[in-house]
């Protein structure tokens, strides 16, 4: 660090200081203008970095009591699903992976029903029983989640994808990126 005593040991990674060299009156600056903690202002820092070209999209189910938050693009592509839970739910979602996804409050009162292979986990809120995301089958690793259940302004466009659900395998065969779209 800038200052140190010769051979003094700079600090291990993730022990709490960040040195921003020249930075460090920008830095305050900034911490303070927003009223950020050190932390808050480097998470910030971290997530534009890390989610270039991609918004935070919050959401939640109708009542309330389960809330999350997604970085996805603005234009989201949407499957439409027709195997027999999509077609019934009117299951219209978009994948991402599960580092992009963070449940915001709720964990007590989601309830999951599975059915058939047992893989998807259809996650569901207990209390007023809207599903506003879910793990697909498709991508264990990720999330698929509602669009229309986003809160209003961080979505500019929805372009459908229809998929055979009723042909499931095939169906995710043929896909050319579906089975990636969990990747990072």
């Amino acid at each position: 660090a800038r200052g140190s005593p010769a051979g003094a040991k700079a600090e291990p990674p993730g022990s709490g200081v960040i040195d921003v060299g020249a930075q460090s009156e920008r830095w305050a600056a900034f911490q303070k203008r927003h009223g950020l903690s050190g932390e808050e202002a480097a998470r910030l820092l971290l997530d534009a970095y890390e989610y270039r070209g991609l918004v935070k999209h919050t959401g939640g189910c109708h009542c309330g009591a389960v809330r999350f938050e997604v970085w996805a693009p603005a234009d989201l592509h949407v499957f439409n699903c027709n195997c027999s839970i999509c077609t019934k739910k009117q299951n219209r979602h978009f994948i991402v992976p599960a580092s992009r996804f963070k449940l915001l409050k709720g964990a007590d009162n989601l309830k999951t029903y599975t059915f058939n292979t047992h893989r998807a986990q259809h996650t569901f809120c207990k209390i007023c029983g809207v599903q506003s995301f879910y793990t697909p089958r498709s991508n264990p690793d990720g999330y698929g989640i509602a669009p229309h259940c986003l809160d209003d302004g961080t979505v500019q466009n929805i372009i459908t994808e229809d998929i055979n659900g009723k042909e499931w395998e095939k169906a995710v065969r043929e896909h050319k990126t579906i089975r990636d779209m969990s990747k990072p």
